[in-house]
């Protein structure tokens, strides 16, 4: 293939396409007319010998020759979007730049409190919009409009930069008074009722089915390996709830230490070790190739790594 003889607004082209998977809501977004997004279309077509998106029941397709494209594709816009950019140095102490990120309930509870108190005194005129999982899709992040997600990832695009800020374990939450303290082994969990807490994934959320067990996560995939399945009573999303709920003397709330931690102190409940092995799991940090070379986004991706490692 001569690359002279290339459109290079065509790469743009499929790369709209592809994300959003119409012609017109592509056209929309570049601001040209649906025939001529459709003729684009037409000539990305002939170029790559392949259809790349086809007509389905659940919309247009991209193909797997467009599926191996787009990464690659994606990192080579970035690559040069930031290469026609005027190099500036980012001053974080007068930049007033709003960045939007994307945090689980549970890194809300724990990453966020201290980046925010890392920013009053690093970046005081810098504008944090934190978004939760439902707020956003991958794509909103592939496509720049969010600088970034911190989350557990069960998988994410190919093309996503990603780093691990930290590993996290389980431990138990309960009341002083409730019945097992005294001996917490398998049999007293098991006998327990307990305080469901997760939302790790993005988009909007659905109902538990408490009788799928293989979607309810670490902790009770850890316990069906063993044969065993807990009686769960409160099903929540926000990391805030289990130590109001572990009040009550028969409930516990199995969660990440560094949230069990921090509400024991202030609710006056006590931390166990889990009478069984629980996975550990890692919170990562993910952003699109397209900020990967950004002066802000590179300073705010090394603040949010130092941060972590205090918390």
């Amino acid at each position: 293939m001569n690359l002279d003889r290339i459109d290079l607004n065509l790469l743009v082209y499929l790369d709209v396409l592809l994300r959003e998977g119409s012609v017109t809501k592509a056209a929309q977004q570049l601001g040209i007319t649906q025939p001529a997004m459709s003729n684009g279309l037409r000539r990305l077509r002939d170029l790559f010998n392949d259809p790349l998106l086809v007509r389905t029941s659940d919309g247009m397709t991209a193909t797997e020759r467009a599926r191996e494209l787009q990464p690659v594709i994606r990192k080579a816009l970035g690559e040069l979007e930031v290469a026609l950019q005027p190099q500036q140095e980012f001053d974080a102490r007068t930049s007033n730049r709003v960045f939007r990120i994307m945090v689980s309930d549970y890194a809300e509870s724990t990453l966020v409190p201290e980046l925010v108190k890392r920013l009053r005194t690093d970046a005081p005129d810098i504008i944090l919009d934190v978004l939760t999982p439902s707020d956003v899709t991958f794509k909103d992040v592939e496509a720049g409009k969010v600088d970034m997600a911190i989350n557990r990832f069960d998988e994410m695009p190919q093309s996503f930069h990603q780093t691990t800020l930290w590993q996290d374990d389980f431990v138990c939450l309960v009341n002083p008074d409730h019945p097992g303290i005294g001996n917490f082994d398998l049999p007293a969990y098991l006998v327990s009722k307990h305080i469901w807490v997760s939302k790790t994934g993005m988009g909007a959320g659905v109902g538990i089915d408490p009788e799928k067990v293989i979607r309810l996560g670490w902790v009770d995939n850890a316990l069906a390996e063993l044969g065993h399945k807990r009686k769960i009573s409160v099903f929540t999303r926000h990391y805030q709830m289990p130590a109001l709920l572990a009040l009550n003397n028969d409930l516990v709330a199995t969660l990440p230490r560094k949230v069990a931690d921090m509400q024991a102190e202030s609710a006056s409940l006590v931390v166990k070790e889990p009478p069984f092995k629980i996975p550990p799991f890692e919170l990562k940090m993910a952003w699109s190739p397209l900020v990967q070379h950004h002066p802000a986004h590179r300073w705010l991706r090394r603040t949010i790594v130092d941060v972590a490692q205090y918390c």
